[in-house]
């Protein structure tokens, strides 16, 4: 019988493993990097432009904000998934400057102003407001700022349900607002400047990439 020694304060027990506070920590965070960037990359991003279109003329929050969530789910899972393939795909020299490229363009691109297409603005009621989300949103999503996002720090993690969770959580935390408040919210968010701070944050995730 394997005698464990105490877990004292600071510690924990899972199983037969003893965790410290920063193993626990190291687990944490992939998902709240995740969280943290795409939350800041998702304020004035297009799909959060979407958020508002949707809100102002459907003006029923419940179905649009379940929308977002699966349209969420869907796409950076499949961003996830695509991003842990990387890893493993490439060897680990070329995965490394990859990232380290992606994050510092990442940078660049955020810093670019987003708009709105017509055809991406244009919806049809027939399908009801929850399927009418979940399509456009999906479909909006697709190759924007956040799904990239999401392929570059499922490669630079390798923890699959860490990034999707987080980054889910980021896209729910910047358009849930802009949901409940509709056209209003979107004129008050300093942009540039939590842009900026994004940039930043790429910046430094791409160069801490490097030095490792």
């Amino acid at each position: 019988m394997t005698m464990l020694p105490p877990s004292g304060p600071g510690r924990m027990v899972i199983g037969s493993r003893i965790h410290g506070p920063a193993e626990i920590k190291n687990t944490m965070s992939p998902f709240l990097v995740s969280t943290g960037v795409v939350a800041l990359a998702e304020i004035g991003d297009k799909t959060q432009l979407l958020s508002l279109v949707l809100a102002a003329r459907f003006k029923k929050p419940v179905p649009i904000i379940l929308g977002i969530l699966v349209a969420t789910l869907v796409n950076h899972g499949f961003a996830g998934a695509v991003g842990e393939w990387l890893s493993t795909a490439i060897s680990p020299a070329i995965m490394k400057w990859a990232v380290v490229a992606s994050f510092l363009g990442m940078a660049i691109w955020i810093l670019i102003p987003d708009k709105l297409d017509d055809e991406e603005t244009t919806t049809r009621r027939k399908f009801g407001v929850f399927v009418t989300t979940v399509f456009t949103f999906f479909i909006a999503e697709m190759g924007d700022k956040t799904q990239i996002a999401t392929v570059m720090l499922a490669a630079r993690y390798q923890d699959f349900f860490g990034v999707v969770a987080g980054t889910t959580l980021g896209m729910m935390l910047a358009n849930v607002p802009a949901v409940l408040v509709g056209h209003k919210f979107a004129g008050r968010l300093p942009t540039k400047t939590v842009h900026a701070v994004a940039a930043v944050i790429f910046a430094v995730l791409g160069i801490i990439t490097l030095m490792q």
